[in-house]
């Protein structure tokens, strides 16, 4: 391992570290950061990330030091203390860990549409602990994938990837342009998708009642923000409307935890 020690936030083998609450500033450099022990060790672990340096407390390194020596020789292992990490960083980073990895290839939408039976299609989610959870969901009931409109937050800032436990570097997830949004549920259909839209609102039938009949071979469970919902354009363009039904008292289920329910009534049995 290059290990190389920080001992100062205004060392400049950080500047690549600074900014990085600004995840457009990563975008534009075509990275993102990886950030705790657990994160860490997946993008290691997984060829399709290529890491650029990693930063971390000596705790972390003694941690990860197993998977960090699978590293290239020559790649920047920077340590430094906690205090330090902080003040780069600006804030208190989780478990004393980050990396700035390369953003891999995006995935073309119809390589989602051809490889997957289930999808979740997400529009206008731009909380990144939900749509974090949102991936942590569609990993742990087998969607194949996951289509965000143009204005979701991306499943790759580091916040969202923590809060889904890893799971937005696994799930394969394609991103729809503007112009084409929200056209592309046309292309989801006719790659073989029933469209299922997730509404509180009137005009659609209780989950309970759509899993009791059949259930079709390919499902695109269509999801939305918070308090606005789907547009009525998404809510038109679904084969079905289902909701969960809840107690009086309650306004709505949080994003994630709908999905959550949803796609494990919606999973299939083989």
């Amino acid at each position: 391992m290059a290990i190389e020690r920080i001992e100062s936030a205004s060392d400049p083998r950080l500047i690549a570290y600074h900014g990085l609450r600004d995840p457009e500033l990563l975008r534009a450099r075509h990275l993102f950061a990886a950030e705790g022990r657990l994160v860490v060790r997946r993008v290691i672990e997984d060829s399709r990330y290529r890491v650029e340096s990693i930063l971390v407390n000596q705790a972390a390194l003694n941690d990860l030091e197993q998977t960090v020596a699978r590293l290239p020789v020559e790649l920047p292992v920077l340590v430094c203390a906690a205090d330090v990490l902080a003040g780069v960083a600006g804030y208190d980073v989780h478990r004393g860990c980050l990396a700035l990895v390369h953003r891999p290839p995006l995935t073309p939408i119809d390589e989602l549409l051809t490889a997957a039976a289930m999808l979740v299609v997400v529009e206008a989610v731009a909380n990144a602990d939900n749509v974090g959870s949102l991936f942590r969901n569609a990993a742990a009931f087998g969607a194949g994938g996951v289509v965000l409109s143009p204005t979701c937050c991306d499943p790759l800032y580091r916040k969202a990837i923590r809060t889904s436990m890893g799971a937005a570097l696994r799930v394969k997830f394609a991103r729809a342009d503007a112009s084409d949004w929200p056209d592309v549920l046309m292309r989801v259909r006719g790659a073989g998708f029933t469209i299922v839209a997730l509404t509180p609102r009137e005009r659609s039938e209780t989950l309970e009642a759509f899993t009791a009949r059949p259930r079709p071979p390919k499902i695109a469970l269509v999801v939305g923000a918070e308090g606005a919902g789907l547009t009525p354009a998404v809510e038109s363009a679904a084969d079905y409307r289902v909701c969960i039904p809840i107690s009086g008292d309650v306004d709505s289920l949080n994003v994630a935890s709908a999905t959550a329910i949803a796609l494990y009534r919606l999973r299939g049995t083989t």
